[in-house]
């Protein structure tokens, strides 16, 4: 599988661990991940902080990933739903801790939850 990013020249600055465009080259397998929030394993408790919530889903989203024998690395697309544009630098730093130097095409929205508990969710696409 091979992957290119298109970071065309004349584009607005890219942010950390953002590609303008990320392309994925014919034979990969893909793997579309569903709107990912910050539930314990009992599907009823979640943590009340923003970082807690956003710590956890990236442990979801970890072992989603290694279910289909892929890594962080394997992640071509993020959508970030945050309930709150205040969320927004908390969301990039730890979104920066997890992807270090990947890359992937983002989208990340303020929106209102379908409860209001949750602080963020989180969609992916990974390849390989």
């Amino acid at each position: 599988m091979t992957i290119k990013k298109h970071d065309q020249k004349g584009l607005y600055p890219k942010y950390p661990g953002y590609a303008h465009a990320v392309e994925v080259a014919g034979g990969a397998r893909t793997l579309y991940i569903s709107g990912l929030n910050g539930y314990e394993s009992d599907g009823k408790t979640m943590p009340e902080s923003f970082e807690d919530q956003s710590e956890l889903i990236w442990r979801h989203l970890r072992a989603i990933l290694a279910s289909a024998g892929m890594e962080i690395g394997n992640l071509v697309f993020l959508r970030t739903y945050l309930a709150r544009p205040e969320y927004m630098e908390a969301n990039k730093a730890i979104r920066k801790k997890h992807l270090g130097n990947h890359e992937v095409g983002l989208t990340v929205v303020a929106a209102t939850l379908l409860k209001p508990e949750w602080k963020l969710e989180v969609e992916a696409v990974a390849a390989a």
